[in-house]
């Protein structure tokens, strides 16, 4: 095996962060680009240390321009002599970025249960971290939004989604598959500008590059790291914080008293909690802002109405969503 720095890195990603224990049963996402590619050579070597049980698993969404593209995986997949799985679409997915995100973590994951592997391993990177989170930014995400892409996450209580090659820019894994001689695919939907995503790859971050910071990409994936961090941080004080402020008579009401003295950040993520808990709706940053200036409202002020006719009101200590029934 031809050890290189990345195999270096990669490896001591996997101890440091814990991300996979050794001889387990893992899947990788392997879609034909780069990035994908340079996952499967890593992994294909370090497997020798860790001693996985690998296979590989190819989406084929039945789109006219990727004709090819599955049997050109399989049978590079065939050379590193590891099980290979084509999930095939019964007829095209939709070709729009969310639809095909869903298609494609609901097939790994049922061949995951299905052929009994507990970790889901896919190649994104600090350049997809990056992107994510600019792309979030301009939505209008907040903090949970802005931390996207975590190293792990799970998928079902039995199966893990892993991205060990987040410390690797996209400009890495192409050097990789250089060194390698690993053939790359050119996925027709990376040149489809229609998708929010590749215009941002294409055409805003290689402006941003340019004109503002050269290492933009890694910048905005260490923001990310750091978002992280605090999000779950904050993420448990506010639970804790709802935990004690809810009524356990009922449901749809909340005491203020503790959230009283309590830092903003807090008590917006307890109103968020609030309203999950009894809204079906996402709501937006003025509803939460509306709801939070009842902690220290008069009694019997309101909020302006809710989605399906629902409002809050404050009565004597507590916040009260009213006409959920109705709803």
């Amino acid at each position: 095996m031809n050890w290189s720095e990345f195999h270096a890195r990669i490896h001591k990603t996997l101890r440091q962060r814990q991300l996979l224990p050794q001889q387990a049963p893992v899947l990788l996402a392997v879609s034909g680009g780069q990035d994908s590619l340079a996952l499967l050579q890593l992994f294909y070597d370090l497997q020798r240390k860790w001693q996985w049980q690998l296979a590989v698993a190819h989406c084929d969404h039945r789109w006219h321009g990727d004709a090819g593209m599955a049997d050109h995986v399989q049978s590079m997949v065939q050379s590193f002599q590891i099980p290979f799985f084509l999930l095939r679409a019964n007829a095209p997915v939709a070709e729009t970025e969310a639809s095909a995100r869903a298609w494609r973590y609901q097939v790994l994951t049922d061949c995951c249960q299905q052929h009994h592997y507990s970790y889901l391993v896919t190649a994104h990177t600090c350049s997809d971290r990056a992107e994510t989170l600019l792309y979030n930014l301009i939505r209008g995400s907040g903090s949970d939004g802005l931390g996207a892409l975590r190293w792990q996450r799970w998928l079902t209580p039995s199966i893990q989604l892993i991205r060990p090659i987040l410390n690797l820019s996209r400009r890495e894994t192409l050097t990789i598959c250089q060194q390698f001689g690993l053939p790359i695919w050119e996925d027709s939907a990376n040149q489809n500008l229609a998708y929010a995503r590749n215009r941002l790859r294409q055409q805003i971050l290689p402006q941003i590059k340019t004109h503002f910071n050269p290492q933009v990409e890694t910048t905005l994936s260490q923001t990310a790291e750091v978002l992280q961090a605090e999000t779950a941080y904050l993420h448990q004080l506010a639970s804790e914080l709802f935990a004690n402020a809810s009524v356990n008579t009922s449901q749809q009401a909340l005491n203020r008293v503790p959230l009283q003295t309590s830092p903003l950040a807090l008590q917006r993520r307890v109103m968020r909690l609030f309203w999950q808990q009894n809204l079906s709706s996402a709501p937006s940053f003025e509803q939460i802002e509306e709801l939070t200036r009842l902690i220290h409202g008069s009694n019997r002020d309101r909020s302006s109405s809710l989605p399906g006719q629902v409002y809050a009101e404050v009565e004597n200590n507590y916040i009260c969503f009213r006409g959920i029934n109705q709803s």
